[in-house]
């Protein structure tokens, strides 16, 4: 016979289940991505991308809401003080692992604050340059127009502690050059003020300036991986070039608030592999240069901590300091 409490425990299970069911059956509330980028970063260009086939897959809406500011800070804030019923979520760059050893007063802990989903692929970084300010045609002449002016030459990136800081500083200190580090909230005001020549050069991710590079309005100098991408395969790798220590990458994956449920996180998952699976999607990510190689969450939550030793060692050896 049931006792009193056992009575209360099969009831809250089930109240729990329906609740849980009747979350994902209100296909009239949409999923939203809260996204810690500006429009026309790498992650915003993929999210979107993506969330045609999403919505599909969770059988309801999705919202891209880009909340910028403060290197990213304050998207992933939004995020960790919403519901964790799998109805906010966000895509995030590797900048969420490199915040605990570039900012001092963090207000979260990554990723212990968070619930992650899945790391689901890399993007390119490339290095370019403003044709008008940089006449260097490869990275052996780039280095030695560096060398030639020591901190005359500026470089720009979406936020200090980014991974396009990082890649920034990191491609100084292998080459053993100097330039001014200019950080703006975002990547696209960045990029912007490059076209316009505001700032010299920057790395960035290649679905964020491939079009400026195909119509020669920025001039690539090499990619930053240890091999080309087919989706630039005319521009060679820096390791190519004479600097094979020089080979950062970018990854991008799907956190949820902290306390998301085994179903909650299943179901998200579940749909992450279904969009990334869809021909049209394959195809943008393809074009994009993205490759796409869904974890499970089991690996994610390993591949953050992890991520966040191997960026810290970094960060340490390119002498940026905490702010």
């Amino acid at each position: 016979m049931n006792t009193p409490l056992q009575r209360r425990q099969v009831l809250a299970g089930m109240t729990a289940a329906a609740f849980s069911s009747v979350t994902w059956a209100q296909s009239d509330r949409p999923v939203k991505f809260i996204l810690p980028n500006a429009t026309g970063s790498g992650v915003d260009a993929i999210t979107r991308a993506a969330a045609p086939a999403l919505g599909k897959a969770l059988g309801t809406s999705v919202v891209v809401e880009n909340q910028a500011g403060a290197s990213g800070v304050i998207g992933l804030q939004a995020l960790g003080k919403s519901a964790p019923d799998g109805l906010t979520l966000s895509v995030v760059s590797n900048n969420v692992v490199i915040f605990p050893s570039v900012m001092k007063n963090l207000p979260f802990d990554m990723p212990g604050d968070f619930t992650p989903i899945a790391v689901v692929g890399a993007t390119p970084m490339v290095l370019v340059a403003n044709p008008q300010k940089v006449q260097a045609g490869n990275a052996r002449e780039f280095m030695a127009a560096l060398k030639s002016k020591p901190d005359g030459y500026n470089f720009g990136s979406g936020g200090t502690g980014t991974i396009l800081h990082l890649a920034g500083e990191m491609f100084l200190d292998t080459a053993g050059v100097k330039a001014r580090h200019i950080p703006y909230k975002g990547v696209g005001p960045m990029v912007t003020d490059l076209l316009g020549g505001q700032i010299d050069f920057a790395v960035a991710a290649l679905p964020s300036v491939h079009q400026h590079i195909k119509s020669g309005a920025l001039k690539p100098l090499g990619m930053c991986g240890d091999k080309r991408t087919p989706a630039a395969p005319e521009i060679p790798t820096f390791v190519e070039q004479g600097l094979p220590a020089y080979v950062i990458d970018a990854w991008f994956g799907v956190l949820g608030p902290k306390g998301m449920s085994a179903a909650a996180v299943k179901k998200v998952h579940e749909a992450l592999v279904a969009a990334f699976n869809d021909p049209t999607v394959k195809e943008t990510m393809t074009k994009q240069g993205n490759t796409i190689a869904i974890s499970t969450p089991e690996q994610a939550q390993k591949a953050f901590r992890s991520e966040m030793e191997r960026f810290a060692a970094l960060v340490k050896k390119v002498g940026i300091e905490p702010q």
